[in-house]
């Protein structure tokens, strides 16, 4: 919608995102989670408002990785509820992997999602993603994820995101 501004997330967000983080799905994180990578990564940490200043939706991610695994990782991505189907996890997701690409240089974005979070799983494959692996409890031990991945330009013979054949536990993770 032409109403909405994309910008990066700044300190007074950390008080107006109650609203979004309601949504059982979404993991809330203590503040200093969030201040570690608005200082951290602040080119990752995107945040949509409506006209009247509310928070919509963001997006939090980081560049991590050795060598090749070198990639850009989106820790968090959420719409508020009232704000789902206008294609912001779209928008939000494209400026993550430009980001990787353009400022950091990275192969891939990853990112984790819960196995039964089919509708996510979905968007995400929507996006260009699939499934490199399946990590067993990933999610406090209760729930397993999958780590979707997806080639960028650097990562020519996407190497990056030939499948695993077998799931991973969490300690198997670099």
């Amino acid at each position: 919608s032409k109403m909405t501004t994309l910008r990066r997330f700044v300190c007074d967000d950390l008080f107006k995102i109650a609203n979004i983080n309601l949504d059982v799905l979404t993991e809330t994180y203590n503040l200093g989670f969030y201040l570690q990578y608005m200082a951290k990564w602040p080119d990752y940490f995107t945040v949509a408002e409506d006209p009247n200043g509310i928070l919509m939706g963001y997006i939090m991610g980081k560049a991590e990785g050795e060598g090749e695994r070198w990639h850009g990782h989106v820790t968090a991505l959420t719409v508020a509820p009232e704000y789902r189907k206008i294609g912001l996890a779209g928008k939000f997701m494209g400026i993550l992997e430009d980001v990787s690409e353009k400022i950091y240089d990275g192969y891939f974005v990853d990112l984790y999602v819960r196995y039964s979070n089919v509708v996510a799983i979905g968007m995400y494959k929507k996006f260009g993603y699939t499934i490199y692996r399946q990590v067993i409890g990933y999610y406090s031990g209760e729930e397993d994820a999958y780590d979707m991945r997806k080639a960028l330009p650097r990562d020519v013979e996407k190497k990056s995101v030939i499948p695993l054949p077998h799931p991973v536990y969490p300690s198997e993770l670099d």
